[in-house]
């Protein structure tokens, strides 16, 4: 069973930066799509992130494009999320998941999505 570990959450003054952890365990095939997501209070979950295990092929969305980078160490088996030039609304609840078999290009729904960690917060404040 795969199981997704989240860390490296905080609260951060705007302009800061973050680095979030996936600790991935529990693997057995080696075709994934791993992401991030988000949700804030009173707000649907919101996709902000992919890489494609295999090709390290990596995917943002507009919203985050040019301040986060998703990257993978797969000999620690962990998914990272770099946070930078953080802005208030990017607080929220954020998100490790995973998706077997790829086709990172176009999965975006929380659905699409079978493994999930159990969050990590982060604060942003102007």
């Amino acid at each position: 069973q795969v199981q997704l570990v989240e860390s490296g959450g905080g609260s951060v003054q705007a302009g800061g930066s973050l680095r979030l952890s996936c600790a991935v365990s529990g693997v057995t095939y080696n075709r994934y799509c791993m992401s991030w997501f988000r949700q804030a209070p009173g707000k649907e979950r919101e996709w902000v992130a992919s890489i494609y295990s295999v090709t390290s092929t990596t995917y943002a969305s507009d919203s985050v494009k040019g301040r986060f980078t998703i990257s993978q160490d797969n000999a620690k088996n962990t998914i990272y999320l770099q946070m930078n030039s953080l802005k208030p609304e990017d607080t929220a609840m954020y998100y490790c998941a995973a998706a077997a078999g790829g086709a990172c290009s176009y999965l975006r729904n929380p659905a699409d999505f079978a493994y999930w960690g159990q969050g990590t917060q982060v604060t942003v404040s102007s």
